[in-house]
């Protein structure tokens, strides 16, 4: 790999040219690629349907295009599943993303396009890499493997009579990898996309254990699950051990900020670095361009065309949006894109902050409903709601209220989930009522389940029942009572769990 490393490096300095562009006139290229994207979709039955093709100025195709949800694009997305072609874009689609769903699906299929992968999803990579080297620019990050923790799919035909083809996006992304990328990255392909996880764990830390490991790249769960099976093998308990040139970690999907801690612990090294990244099945974002700084740099000429919805527009019939020009620092906006994968005015569901808007520069606030990410489960309210609805029923429960928190990783175990439960009627059997909420989780949510598959990320939920009237007394305390007060089914933190436990050991059990 050695001999590589001078070649990429360079190439990736020189792209810099390029992001130094965007980042100087943002505005105009958020233009240009508007006008790209709706040209390229004039003729296809989207573009007919929302009249494209007389379509010249931004405001005109505000007017003109609703606020898209998967839900409401999905008939579309559905034809195209079944071959038809031209519906959304304008180039053949074959390949689907598949992440976790809404509250109608398990799971959603965002179609990929050739140009979403080489305009959006391999350009941020390479853009990624030559903002590391513009901070680091004596790095040897390319003299060794680059180990890509791949997701939770295999890739398969979505049907026997189809040519199309669905996987999570890190499988697809190594399905189609140019032949150099492959180059630079472990475990082999026949690994890299196994969906067997105990399994795939097994074989990746075998195979790799070996490897001149530079970079890792990941989820941190299952990094985490990857590097305690690499102790088990090696006997080693620092990764600096294993690969002493290993100087870089890009992580994303979830908060880094649960992890941060026990990453050092994991990995004790000087001059380990860590870069965040925001991509997700639907595009590739933003990356964070200054090492160790907050902030993200909003990617602006991939591909997406960007609108930010203020908060209090989500939900309306008619919901303003704002330019990029129109946005303000430290407001809390739901993310709109419009991209060459065919969505058009597509919520995403994430809410950001603007922290720096010369450059622009975001972070992730949250998810437009509440929900629970800490391991890139993706649990919304929705789902919690179904799952405690199930088990009341079975066990003959009547619940009053519930919050729900993670429980993170630790030296002890793995992560998982706290629930405290106040019933009005209790169920039979507080063990069966916990089984069945976590087994209906897992059947209508394709990323817990991942997750909870035999223990190796999640554990099973943790249910506490709390003395009657503990969340009208703990809203009392904090002169919140009233019906626009409400318990916070999810919280992604454990700061309100922690607060109403507390609560209970000093006024509940007197």
């Amino acid at each position: 790999m050695r001999i590589l490393s001078p070649a990429i490096s360079q190439l990736a300095r020189l792209r810099m040219g390029r992001i130094a562009y965007f980042m100087q006139y943002p505005v105009q290229v958020q233009q240009q690629v508007f006008q790209n994207l709706i040209s390229a979709a004039q003729y296809t039955e989207f573009g007919k349907q929302y009249g494209f093709s007389k379509i010249y100025k931004i405001d005109e195709y505000k007017q003109r295009v609703p606020i898209h949800t998967y839900d409401t694009i999905k008939p579309y997305i559905q034809r195209t599943m079944e071959g038809q072609q031209n519906v959304l874009w304008n180039t053949p689609i074959k390949w689907f993303a598949k992440s976790s769903g809404t509250t109608a699906d398990k799971s959603k299929f965002i179609p990929v396009t050739v140009e979403s992968l080489d305009e959006c999803h391999y350009r941020s990579g390479r853009d990624v890499i030559s903002l590391y080297y513009n901070n680091f620019p004596d790095s040897d990050v390319f003299t060794g493997k680059s180990l890509v923790i791949g997701g939770s799919h295999q890739v398969n035909k979505l049907s026997e009579n189809s040519d199309s083809y669905c996987g999570d996006l890190s499988a697809v992304m190594l399905q189609n990898m140019p032949f150099y990328g492959n180059m630079i990255r472990t475990p082999d392909l026949e690994i890299a996309l196994m969906d067997e996880w105990e399994e795939k764990i097994e074989r990746m830390a075998n195979a790799v254990i070996h490897e001149n490991v530079t970079s890792i790249a990941g989820v941190p769960t299952w990094t985490i699950v990857l590097i305690k099976r690499i102790f088990e093998l090696t006997g080693k308990d620092n990764l600096a051990d294993v690969w002493p040139n290993l100087e870089l970690y890009m992580h994303g999907g979830v908060s880094f900020t649960p992890y941060r801690e026990q990453f050092k612990k994991l990995i004790r090294k000087p001059l380990m670095h860590y870069q965040e990244t925001y991509n997700a099945s639907e595009g590739f974002f933003a990356a964070q361009d200054v090492i160790g700084e907050e902030g993200l740099l909003l990617f602006l000429n991939h591909g997406i065309f960007y609108e930010f919805m203020p908060m209090e527009e989500v939900g309306k019939e008619h919901p303003r949006t704002l330019q990029l020009q129109e946005v303000e620092l430290g407001k809390n906006y739901a993310l709109v894109i419009s991209t060459n994968g065919g969505l058009w005015r597509y919520m995403v569901g994430d809410t950001i902050q603007f922290v720096s808007l010369v450059p622009y520069r975001i972070k992730i606030s949250g998810r437009t409903k509440s929900f629970i990410n800490a391991f890139g489960e993706e649990v919304i309210v929705e789902n919690s709601d179904t799952a405690v609805a199930k088990a009341s029923e079975a066990t003959g429960a009547v619940v009053n209220d519930y919050t729900a928190a993670p429980v993170y990783f630790s030296d002890e175990g793995n992560g998982g989930h706290e629930w405290l439960v106040e019933f009005e009627t209790e169920p039979d059997d507080i063990n069966r009522f916990t089984g069945i909420l976590d087994s209906t989780l897992k059947s209508i949510n394709s990323d817990y389940e991942a997750k909870r598959y035999k223990d190796i990320a999640l554990h099973m939920p943790v249910v506490h029942v709390l003395p009657k009237g503990t969340f009208c007394e703990f809203l009392k305390s904090k002169g919140k009572l009233g019906g626009q007060h409400k318990v916070p089914r999810l919280n992604n933190d454990r700061n309100y769990l922690e607060e109403i436990l507390k609560f209970v050991a000093n006024n509940m059990n007197a």
